[in-house]
């Protein structure tokens, strides 16, 4: 029961919001893990933080709120009254850091639903990002949002349906202070969103392969590669190869490399997308700007 307190290849690109009813597609907003990166060597794949804008039919689902959601609020903005809901994987700055800069939040027209799995029994969300958006850390509180704003505490494991033809299932991850992972269903076919986790070698992660189980698309924590991995080890991250092998074992249809270290530049990330491609074919490198469908 939910608690509830009141661009890869450039060939896998696609047109968004086509207006049809079963149309599934995910647009990212902000590939990046840690923190934002400007500069000319992250304009082929981005900079800003984790953000996710999935669109099942009419219907707008938000997956993190890093820095790329300022430049998605101001995209809603465009189209008038926005509904939507926001589903983070944890509470970690740098994917939540562009919740006040929100464009949407302030129209009280608006309406949106936040949701997080990784935070009770001891604390709900609203207590979260109250102490987030207030002094020293911020200059205003959450009170200053003007949009009809609820936010919804549930435990990692539960299953949403946030509207009745979308399902979604979680699971809890691997991360220092707890994240969740989400498999979104809808018109017969499924995205999974898996990222702040860290893998054990050799031992895949059995709550990732059910959760993935034949999923047509595994977004996945890609921070590091299997070379880089023994010096982070309990930093809380994944990487590309870890994808791969969790993709097989599962019958996952196509990995989507996400969370781009900040270290990672533009070139660096070309060669990743280069070495993916022939381990697996299809394996896509997140970059800002483009949608995917599954």
């Amino acid at each position: 029961m939910a608690y509830i307190y009141s661009r890869a290849f450039e060939t896998t690109w696609t047109v968004k919001r086509l207006g049809d009813q079963s149309d599934f597609s995910v647009e990212f907003w902000g590939v990046r893990g840690s923190i934002a990166c400007p500069g000319d060597q992250y304009q082929r794949y981005g900079g800003n933080t984790s953000c996710l804008e999935v669109r099942c039919g009419e219907e707008v689902l938000i997956l993190d709120a890093g820095t790329g959601l300022r430049g998605l609020g101001d995209s809603l903005a465009k189209d008038g009254q926005v509904k939507g809901d926001l589903f983070l994987t944890h509470t970690h700055f740098d994917h939540i850091n562009g919740l006040p800069f929100f464009a949407p939040l302030f129209n009280p027209q608006n309406r949106l639903k936040i949701w997080a799995g990784h935070l009770l029994p001891e604390l709900t969300l609203h207590e979260a990002l109250g102490k987030f958006m207030a002094a020293p850390l911020f200059p205003v509180p959450l009170q200053i949002f003007a949009a009809n704003v609820s936010f919804h505490d549930f435990t990692a494991g539960e299953a949403i349906e946030p509207h009745p033809d979308i399902k979604i299932r979680t699971a809890p991850l691997n991360h220092p202070n707890k994240a969740t992972g989400y498999r979104l269903e809808y018109g017969g076919r499924a995205i999974c969103y898996i990222t702040d986790t860290e893998h054990t070698k050799g031992r895949p992660d059995e709550s990732i392969l059910n959760l993935i189980d034949r999923a047509d698309m595994m977004i996945y924590d890609s921070t590091y590669t299997e070379e880089e991995f023994p010096r982070y080890v309990s930093w809380g991250h994944s990487t590309w190869q870890e994808g791969v092998r969790l993709c097989d074992l599962a019958g996952v249809k196509q990995l989507v490399v996400f969370h781009h270290d900040p270290g990672h530049d533009d070139d660096f990330m070309d060669r990743v997308a280069e070495q993916a491609e022939r381990e697996r074919p299809g394996t896509v490198v997140a970059r800002e700007g483009m949608v995917l469908r599954p």
